[in-house]
């Protein structure tokens, strides 16, 4: 392998290399300079651009107080990531970083090729780090100029050398189909108004190659259920990227066989179960995902061209009280419904329910007034009854859920709702074969087969 460039070296020559002309170069001004020069927008890019403007938000959070705590150390936490990424980026044949090498000699789908592909994900994520640390306030990286330089010449060599058009995916198909295309889009986003057009094309190309429309042909397979959203959000927001109507429209129709109800394999059934992997009890893992995504994605396009609606979204949005709700204890979620995600180190019952208590809140924005008060003040509940681990001292929590939930705490017209029964409350789902019984003390979770008990601390 080549002796990999040093990162100043590599920001200051890749203006002048095939690589950026073949992209576009790195400091050529937004690819609508030329309609908005012309005088006015069209009505479609200036939806478009509001779209933009909207996930920002629901990447970056809004309406926070970057000097108070936990917004000050969720910054600052951001700005120390994002410098010792910028400070070992180290571009080279393979690799972006030394320690993320993606070149698989024998790319294939076993373990070994499935670690390859994680780091195209993980390479993608470094660069989204340095990227929301260039757009946040208090990271100490605001607005740099050499922040941003890299992250582009970044995203040029990643396209360059892996996540482009002519690549063919090894490894993890999720990490080609789902993480990197999140990732790189998001990034997209942030970065929109210093990428040319040429750059947004082969960005865009690189996504429609590795998620082509046909994902979409059947509920079967790896595209069903939290996969499923997971694949719509990256087509969405290419669509929003690229600024095409029918790659958004392709994709928020897609959404439609998540609601509806199942009677077997993966969704939601009837019952209020959540399953995932055919057999699964998953809400706190899988449909934790699932939620955040839907709620993410209802929150984008409301009141678009292309908002997601219906009596089968109504149905998702009775999940809530059927699904989720009987689960969460006090801002833990049980075990049971949680399967592998139990053994993941540094997390716990509460630090698994955080992150699904805030994607409440966003699925809130899309429901009924009532429904969305009620929501609101269940989660005011759990986060004022969670002594264990409060859920604004996670320090995994990203900040756009930080935000939400501080600003819900901070909301005195809302009331914090009592716990669903002050004495007890016992509750079985017959499909995953699971039960939950709600106590003054403590809550009794578990599959009919392992019982599990989880303890309020």
């Amino acid at each position: 392998m080549p002796s990999p460039w040093s990162r100043r070296a590599f920001v200051r020559t890749a203006a002048a290399a095939p690589l950026a002309a073949a992209v576009g170069g790195l400091t050529a001004p937004a690819g609508h300079a030329t309609a908005a020069a012309g005088g006015q927008a069209t009505g479609a890019a200036a939806e478009f651009a509001a779209l933009r403007a909207k996930w920002r938000e629901l990447i970056l959070g809004i309406a926070f107080n970057p000097a108070a705590e936990p917004f000050r150390t969720l910054l600052a936490r951001l700005g120390t990531d994002a410098r010792g990424h910028l400070g070992a980026m180290a571009p080279a044949s393979g690799s972006l970083w030394p320690d993320l090498v993606w070149a698989d000699p024998d790319p294939d789908t076993d373990a070994e090729s499935y670690a390859y592909s994680a780091r195209i994900v993980t390479s993608c994520a470094r660069l989204n780090t340095m990227a929301q640390a260039y757009c946040q306030p208090g990271t100490g990286l605001t607005g740099s100029a050499e922040v941003r330089e890299a992250v582009l010449a970044g995203l040029d060599h990643l396209h360059s050398e892996v996540y482009n058009d002519g690549t063919a995916p090894y490894g993890n198909w999720w990490s080609w189909q789902i993480g990197a295309a999140q990732s790189l889009m998001d990034t997209c986003v942030l970065l929109h108004e210093h990428l040319t057009e040429a750059r947004i094309d082969a960005f865009c190309r690189a996504v429609d190659h590795f998620v082509p429309d046909r994902v979409f042909d059947s509920y079967t397979g790896t595209s069903t259920g939290a996969n499923r959203v997971d694949l719509c959000r990256g087509v969405v927001l290419r669509g929003i990227v690229g600024e095409n109507p029918d790659k958004v429209a392709l994709a928020s129709r897609a959404l439609a066989p998540v609601f509806p109800y199942v009677t077997s394999g993966d969704g939601f059934y009837a019952d209020g179960s959540f399953i995932q992997h055919r057999n699964v009890p998953y809400i706190g893992g899988y449909g934790a995902v699932l939620h955040d995504g839907v709620g993410r994605l209802m929150a984008l396009l409301r009141g678009s061209s292309w908002e997601i609606g219906g009596p089968d979204a109504q149905l998702f949005l009775d999940t809530v009280d059927r699904a989720v709700a009987p689960f969460v204890y006090n801002g833990l979620i049980m075990d049971n419904v949680s399967s592998r995600g139990v053994s993941r180190a540094g997390t716990s019952d509460h630090s698994r329910a955080h992150p699904l208590m805030a994607s409440i809140l966003l699925v809130g924005q899309g429901a009924s007034a009532e429904e969305n008060a009620r929501w609101r003040a269940m989660v005011k509940g759990w986060l004022r009854r969670d002594y264990h681990q409060p859920a604004l001292s996670n320090p995994g929590l990203s900040l756009t859920r930080a935000s939400l939930l501080q600003a819900l705490q901070d909301d005195d017209s809302v009331k914090a709702a009592p716990n669903r029964s002050s004495t007890v409350c016992s509750t079985t789902w017959p499909g995953p074969c699971t039960a939950a019984r709600l106590g003054r003390v403590r809550v009794h979770g578990g599959r009919a087969h392992r019982p599990l008990r989880v303890r309020q601390r």
